[in-house]
């Protein structure tokens, strides 16, 4: 079958998931149908939120379903109205089984990571965290279990020192686009291998869960690399953060973005701060001090550390 003639059925909600969509329909394949999160109150006025897919969506002109239940008959009967050919699914929630089997060439998702490394929903941050030195975007069919259908095709991304979460989320977003448009041609034209996900002893596995506000922590009694690579799968968003404590007493908490490790020169309790005041903070860990380059004090703007001391002149009486 011609790829371009292929009645795709196109599902994700956030931002990743974006330049996929439009990479396909800027190249003249068919999409169809464009299936998104409904829409939710945020912000103080609780105002309705679109998705980003549901905006590009409307920006391309494409028809867009948003289902509060999956399996809803209304749904599916709608899907099965589309004769699709095709899905495709990016960064979107588990789907049923009536859902992902209803395409007549099934239906694929692009991972962002060397599957089976990293099932789950923070790939990206978690490989960060780890210390990897290269990720990836995978894309595989669907399945019943997470992230462990057939593998169709992939890339390998090598991490930059330099890199965090948000640098390499930009970087597997771009590179990802074009291997959903080369997965959907190798399937129109055949040429497609499906690797089962052999089963492998979880110990083997680096999983890579959802992440919550309690696991941004930093112990400062870690190693200083493992406080650098916890920063940067961190930064920009969910972001590394660490309490402060005034004589002993917690006051407040600061967000950190980016930082760097020098060994000791001096031994320092970890969690001591240091600073002239006016152009470095250091904080000891267990083998050095993390000097940090920019951060977020809570109630104040995200900013370099030099602009924070011009108007912060006790932070030397703090502990983290």
């Amino acid at each position: 079958m011609e790829a371009k003639k292929m009645r795709i059925v196109f599902m994700g909600t956030p931002e990743f998931a974006v330049p996929s969509l439009r990479a396909l329909v800027e190249a003249g394949y068919r999409v169809v149908a464009v299936v998104t999160a409904p829409d939710k109150p945020a912000g103080r006025g609780r105002k309705l939120h679109e998705s980003e897919v549901k905006i590009a969506a409307r920006e391309l002109g494409l028809p867009v379903l948003q289902p509060e239940k999956l399996k809803a008959p209304e749904f599916v009967d709608a899907l099965r109205a589309l004769q699709p050919d095709l899905g495709i699914v990016i960064a979107f929630r588990m789907l049923p089984e009536v859902v992902w089997k209803l395409p007549r060439y099934g239906t694929f998702n692009l991972h962002a990571s060397l599957l089976p490394q990293y099932r789950g929903a923070a790939p990206i941050n978690w490989a960060l965290i780890n210390g990897d030195t290269k990720s990836g975007v995978t894309t595989f069919l669907l399945n019943h279990e997470i992230d462990k259908g057939a593998i169709l095709d992939r890339i390998e991304v090598p991490i930059l020192p330099e890199d965090n979460a948000g640098t390499l989320y930009d970087r597997l977003m771009r590179i990802g686009s074009g291997l959903v448009t080369r997965t959907v041609d190798r399937i129109a034209a055949g040429e497609t291998h499906p690797l089962p996900q052999e089963p492998t002893d979880d110990s083997d596995l680096r999983p890579a869960p959802k992440i919550f506000k309690e696991d941004c922590r930093i112990d400062w009694t870690w190693k200083g690399d493992r406080i650098l690579h916890f920063i940067r799968g961190l930064s920009p968003y969910p972001a590394a953060w660490t309490p402060m404590f005034r004589q002993s007493t917690e006051s407040g908490s600061a967000k950190i973005f980016s930082a760097r490790f020098e060994a000791y020169t001096h031994a320092a309790k970890t969690g001591t701060v240091e600073s002239d005041n006016r152009t470095y903070i250091r904080v000891a860990c267990a083998d050095g001090w993390i000097t940090i380059d920019e951060l977020q004090i809570a109630g104040k703007k995200r900013m370099q550390v030099r602009d924070l001391l011009l108007g912060l002149r006790d932070i030397n009486d703090y502990t983290f």
